[in-house]
């Protein structure tokens, strides 16, 4: 090696005896200090160092953190946990858990924003065309929607398409005739075919209010009306009710009922409506409990207190906002 080399004295060569013992040693002397202040030997212990220790500092600061600095985290952009929905929730989507006790009259008018969703086919600010026939109603124009007899002679009976598995009963709708004349009808009854839809059946008292019976069937415009009214709804639990099954009725109702619900359980349920305008709970969930009641527009009644007394009439002293 060059290092070991420079170390070692060279050795003179034997040119002649009469060399000196003393210029033998100032030659050594001289070659030991030009080995010893020689710049490669310098220069090559100095870059070894430097080369060795550089490169170990920074693989130690790259390979891992200062002990004292925490690992920083990312925020997961999903929850751990999904957020449990609260027992006043449980009702299927269709219930309107998330709406207002009443939906402003903007909202539920002729947009159909509020009132498509819950009014099928009847809908507010929407005319309707067909035809006009009459038939003999009977007192108080009882028939499919079980209001039973009344005073009220100014009835219809609905199409079946538009009466909607009674969706229809209790609407009061404007009737007018191609001449001018209108009337002003509560649906009460069914018809069924040939009734298409559109068409009204109505009482022959109110028939005769648009032109005369000799005409049988005459062509006719109507729309739903929200009417004035000083009287409140009443409940009634069909015959054979009791807390383990009940049928529910509305009667008295302003605007045409979208819903009916029982709270069981801690929550409100809706029940099935029957073509005879019976909410019904077959396992008896809710029967004699709080009753939860929302029309067209939106609006909830909330009636509390009724016990199960079949076939009663029992009044609430709520009635639906007039639109």
């Amino acid at each position: 090696m060059a290092a070991r080399s420079h170390r070692s004295p060279r050795r003179p060569r034997r040119r002649t005896a009469l060399v000196s013992v003393a210029a033998v040693a100032a030659v050594g002397l001289a070659a030991s200090l030009v080995i010893a202040f020689g710049p490669d030997r310098d220069t090559g212990t100095e870059a070894a160092g430097k080369a060795g220790a550089t490169p170990a500092a920074a693989t130690t600061r790259a390979s891992a953190p200062p002990s004292g600095t925490p690992e920083r985290k990312k925020p997961s952009a999903t929850p751990s946990k999904s957020p449990s929905p609260s027992a006043s929730k449980t009702t299927p989507s269709a219930t309107p858990a998330t709406e207002p006790t009443k939906q402003p009259t903007a909202a539920t008018g002729r947009s159909g924003s509020a009132s498509g969703q819950l009014a099928g086919r009847i809908r507010p600010g929407v005319d309707y065309e067909g035809v006009a026939t009459f038939y003999d109603a009977g007192p108080g124009g009882s028939g499919a929607c079980s209001f039973g007899a009344g005073d009220d002679v100014m009835t219809a009976a609905m199409n079946t398409t538009d009466y909607e598995v009674s969706k229809a009963c209790g609407a009061y709708v404007r009737v007018r005739a191609a001449g001018g004349a209108a009337v002003t009808v509560r649906i009460t009854n069914e018809c069924p075919s040939p009734c298409r839809p559109g068409q009204l059946d109505l009482s022959a008292e109110a028939f005769a209010k648009l032109a005369a019976p000799s005409r049988g069937e005459i062509p006719i415009t109507w729309n739903l009306l929200s009417p004035a009214t000083s009287g409140t709804l009443s409940i009634r639990y069909k015959t054979g009710s009791s807390q383990y099954w009940c049928g529910i009725q509305v009667l008295g109702h302003r605007n045409p009922v979208a819903r009916l619900e029982v709270r069981a359980g801690g929550a409100w349920t809706p029940l099935p409506r029957t073509e005879y305008n019976y909410f019904l709970s077959e396992q008896g969930a809710g029967c004699g409990g709080a009753l939860r009641i929302t029309d067209i527009y939106g609006e909830r009644l909330t009636v509390e207190g009724l016990t199960v007394r079949p076939d009663v009439v029992q009044r609430t002293g709520a009635q639906f906002a007039a639109h």
